[in-house]
């Protein structure tokens, strides 16, 4: 008898709550698996629901209808045949459950709860689910609701930490964050004799994220031996997460089938055949693992199916499947395409919106965000160029075309889809202006541009007339209150013309339904807050505002050299960043982002890291910078933590004291630097709370929704962490005059 198995995962696009759209694509992926000759089918985690059903998952309705699907799952004899692993979440005893369900040919051959709960980051999953704390070995005996029980007379199944013992092999499951987990169940389940881990998924992509998830997929499979099966959401399922797919089949911990990572395909199938006899192999060679094994009593309850997933004898003709190269994106290729693909899923499911508007600046922020809907158009094109049908009848609906139009490049999708408008005043320069036409035009967008004086004058105007007082810029002898209060006039001006032109734009064109606008604030100007609250920063959606400078200045370079004829782009790269809200007095720019804000881009990429991944205050900030940025050499950075307790005086190690300023900044500017920081962090931090919903894409996001909580009001003094670092700054500037006398 032959040991070969052939097996599926997939990357499904599910939508929250479409419960019809959402059992349409299971039962595709179901029937796509058999068509492979495939035994065994796993799906991504709650993929009856979606994902993303936040406090949705609170009604009964939901737990009620995802019974309703998994019935006509089960009705459909095109389905048997073949295990099916499904996710939903499941109620017992009044506890809600998320869910593994085990089908085979329309009876319910178990149910596994997930132990261990997703609860960090973007992930609340205990505010919804209970985690199934019971024994390993436990399990309980659920009533199945009617709409079950009426199908086949099936009244109960087994629910709890189960494994399925088919004939000839054992299968397991571990749902999504139980991977990340310290302990792994997967690490239990190889020592019990499970050959094929099932892990169904809901993860979602930030940059240079993937390779985490790989990782642990292939050393739990290269350290414990064993089949790993992963599935994935891909999409956007109705909120800031985009889930980047990528399911896996891991073999010993060699990669034998790799999904899409990016992909406007609602279904996709990875199926590959696998030789038990290989991991039996591998695992009996390794004698501490076996004793292991023998030794491990963390037992789980056993559930016989009698269905046997090898392949006969007679199908000679087949061959395991050959092992992979891993496929990974640059950070510049993830900004291109997972934007891309989640305001593509966003804008054909949302409803009436025939297109995307920007307020088109000429300055990077705003060009970076044009570039990521021209990756969406290239997408779509190459999509259809493939023959997909589903994409080629979303776009025909959201641009209120024809059945018979269909587009000849990605610029015939943008003259449809994309909008953009250059609104100008007498602070701005013609160069940003050209620059913004030229790369209008070079995407394919409908332009306009627009001079907006006569409307910022009528405001001041109406002021003046109101209140007697005219206020005027700085550079004209103004107060730094009237220099803001006009620059903000014009900011929220924008804000207001965008709406207006959203609306009416399609409307001028002959066509119908408005345009969702654009936001281009990036996460390093969000978490600065150096944005006027309710000005063009405020949008529908903001496709890069989780994304650093930094990276996106990357990003327009290799969409510079990825995408033809794209030389205009240079020129963004090489522009001043400025806003143009203050004159320009002969040729120069009055203000500048980087003066304005007090500190550079790249030095607020590094705040935001250090104050959200590595959770510092204000003090363990500017200690850790003083290593980073400081002239400290290293033998005062091994001395460092002593400094801080002593303050330098009990140092009497003259070499140590030599050492102090040899490069970098001085304790006093870094020190300078954090406290600005802080000050203004806090100073706009209600900013946060009404930023344009954004795209999940970096680590240190500043989305007040749920990833980034903090108050509202902070005291941007800082004043106990503040004196603690004046104190060690005057402590370290004592040292340096020691050592300028010792010289």
């Amino acid at each position: 008898m032959t040991n070969l198995i052939t097996v599926s995962t997939c990357n499904l696009n599910q939508w929250a709550l479409d419960f019809k759209g959402n059992k349409e694509r299971i039962v595709e992926s179901i029937l796509i698996a058999k068509k492979q000759g495939s035994k065994l089918r796993i799906g991504s985690e709650l993929e009856v629901t979606g994902y993303g059903c936040l406090d949705h998952f609170y009604e009964n309705d939901t737990i009620t209808q995802s019974w309703e699907v998994l019935a006509e799952i089960i009705k459909d004899a095109r389905l048997y045949d073949i295990l099916i692993d499904i996710g939903m979440p499941i109620l017992y005893e009044n506890c809600r459950y998320n869910c593994r369900v085990i089908v085979y040919n329309g009876i319910i051959q178990g149910i596994r709860p997930k132990k261990w709960l997703a609860n960090d980051g973007n992930y609340r999953e205990m505010r919804y689910f209970t985690p199934w704390m019971k024994a390993d070995n436990y399990s309980i005996k659920y009533k199945l609701p009617f709409v079950i029980e009426q199908i086949h007379n099936q009244a109960f199944v087994c629910l709890g930490n189960i494994t399925m013992n088919c004939l000839g092999t054992k299968i397991g499951f571990e749902t999504c964050e139980e991977l990340f987990t310290p302990q792994s169940p997967n690490i239990d389940l190889s020592l019990n004799g499970v050959e094929i881990i099932c892990n169904s998924s809901g993860s979602h992509h930030e940059l240079r994220k993937l390779d985490k998830r790989l990782d642990l997929i292939i050393n739990a499979t290269k350290r414990c031996g064993g089949i790993y099966l992963y599935a994935n959401q891909i999409g956007c399922d109705g909120d800031r997460l985009y889930y980047d797919g990528c399911a896996l089949i891991v073999v010993n911990g060699e990669v034998v089938a790799q999904g899409s990572q990016f992909s406007l395909n609602e279904v996709e199938v990875i199926t590959a055949t696998v030789d038990l006899d290989e991991v039996r192999s591998y695992r009996s060679s390794v004698i501490s693992r076996n004793m292991q094994a023998m030794a491990n009593d963390n037992l789980f309850a056993s559930i016989d199916v009698p269905f046997r997933l090898q392949e006969g004898e007679a199908n000679s003709s087949l061959k395991p499947t050959t092992k992979k190269t891993i496929r990974y994106h640059s950070p510049e290729e993830e900004i291109a395409l997972g934007p891309a693909c989640w305001l593509w899923d966003y804008l054909r499911r949302c409803g009436g919106p025939s297109g995307y508007f920007i307020p088109l600046s000429g300055g990077i922020d705003s060009c970076a965000t044009s570039m990521i809907v021209y990756s969406m158009c290239d997408l779509v094109f190459k999509a259809i160029k493939d023959g997909n049908k589903k994409v080629l009848s979303d776009l025909q609906k959201v641009s209120k075309q024809s059945l018979e139009w269909i587009p000849e490049s990605p610029e015939q999708i943008s003259d449809k889809l994309f909008h953009t408008c250059y609104m100008g005043t007498s602070n701005s320069s013609k160069e940003t202006k050209d620059r913004a036409e030229a790369l209008s035009k070079r995407i394919g967008a409908y332009h306009t541009t627009l001079n907006m004086d006569s409307i910022v004058a009528a405001m001041v105007t109406l002021f003046e007339v109101t209140t007697g007082k005219k206020p005027i810029y700085k550079i004209f002898g103004g107060s730094p209150t009237e220099n803001l209060a006009l620059q903000n006039i014009q900011a929220r001006l924008r804000m207001v013309l965008s709406y207006l032109f959203a609306q009416l734009l399609p409307w001028c064109r002959n066509s119908y339904g408005g345009l969702l606008v654009l936001g281009s604030s990036n996460v390093d100007e969000c978490l600065r807050g150096y944005l006027t609250k309710y000005d063009c920063s405020s949008a529908d959606l903001n496709p890069i505002g989780a994304i650093s400078k930094t990276d996106l200045k990357k990003f327009i370079l290799y969409c510079s050299e990825h995408y033809e004829n794209f030389s205009i782009l240079k020129d963004f790269i090489t522009a001043v960043p400025t806003a143009e809200l203050e004159p320009i007095v002969e040729g120069q720019y009055t203000q500048q982002d980087e003066a304005d804000m007090g500190v550079s881009y790249d030095e607020l990429s590094e705040f935001g890291y250090l104050r959200k991944v590595e959770k510092l205050g204000i003090y363990s900030m500017f200690v850790k910078l003083l290593h980073k940025w400081g002239k400290t050499s290293n033998s005062l950075h091994d001395n460092l933590d002593g400094c801080i307790v002593t303050q330098l005086e009990d140092l009497d190690n003259i070499d140590v004291k030599k050492s102090v300023l040899t490069r970098g900044l001085s304790p006093r500017e870094i020190a300078e630097k954090v406290k600005h920081f802080h000050k203004f962090y806090a100073i706009n931090r209600h900013k946060q709370t009404t930023l344009t919903p954004a795209y999940h894409a970096e680590n240190y996001s500043t989305d007040d929704n749920r990833f980034d909580l903090r108050p509202i009001l902070i005291n941007s003094k800082f004043e106990w962490g503040s004196a603690k670092i004046d104190l060690l700054v005057d402590a370290m500037e004592k040292a340096e005059k020691e050592i300028m006398k010792l010289d």
